[in-house]
């Protein structure tokens, strides 16, 4: 650094030099991000859900603000509905539409316990098996019937967020459903 500012006569301090160099750098800097930061898009203030088509059960998207509290489920099953059959089998927890139902059931139980409702679910994640009574084929319409149930309806208008993934198998042989739920908690 002495080679730099060998032109500079002695009793000038070099060290004041750096200090004017590194504030000019870092106001330029600043300058830079605050200009950067006018062209971004903001997060809105309250929990705002994109519409999807008209016709669409769900939404497109949704937004959060900055300091939203989430609660995420994990992957919530079935309960059984016939303890008599196999523990594995689908006759254990039903078809496509009881399972979902059920599985939405217990996470509005859990929802509840956190002071949460199914007004306040954001985004879905549901996962279904192909069905072996209906030839293999994965029953999505009574996924959509059960979700109906719950969403999207005078109950609760809520249109949320939602995947619906085929998957190959679940944990146990007998679930067709599996479902994650994200909920926000509501600005006080």
């Amino acid at each position: 650094m002495k080679k730099w500012f060998s032109w500079l006569p002695v009793q000038f301090s070099r060290r004041w030099l750096m200090v004017a160099i590194c504030t000019v750098i870092f106001s330029l800097t600043g300058i830079t991000v605050a200009v950067q930061a006018q062209g971004k898009v903001r997060p809105p203030r309250v929990v705002t859900f994109t519409p999807g088509a008209a016709t669409s059960p769900i939404s497109a998207g949704v937004a959060f603000p900055r300091d939203a509290a989430f609660y995420f489920t994990s992957g919530t099953v079935p309960p059984a509905v016939n303890l008599e059959a196999p523990a594995t089998s689908r006759d254990r927890f039903g078809d496509t539409y009881t399972q979902a139902k059920g599985t939405l059931t217990r996470i509005k139980e859990l929802l509840t316990s956190q002071g949460l409702g199914l007004g306040d679910v954001a985004f879905l994640i549901c996962y279904l098996v192909p069905d072996p009574a209906l030839n293999g084929q994965v029953d999505y319409q009574g996924w959509f019937r059960a979700y109906g149930e719950f969403f999207d309806n005078p109950e609760n208008p809520v249109k949320t967020a939602r995947s619906t993934v085929g998957v190959q198998g679940l944990v146990n042989a007998g679930w067709l459903v599996e479902i994650e739920a994200i909920a926000v908690y509501p600005r006080k």
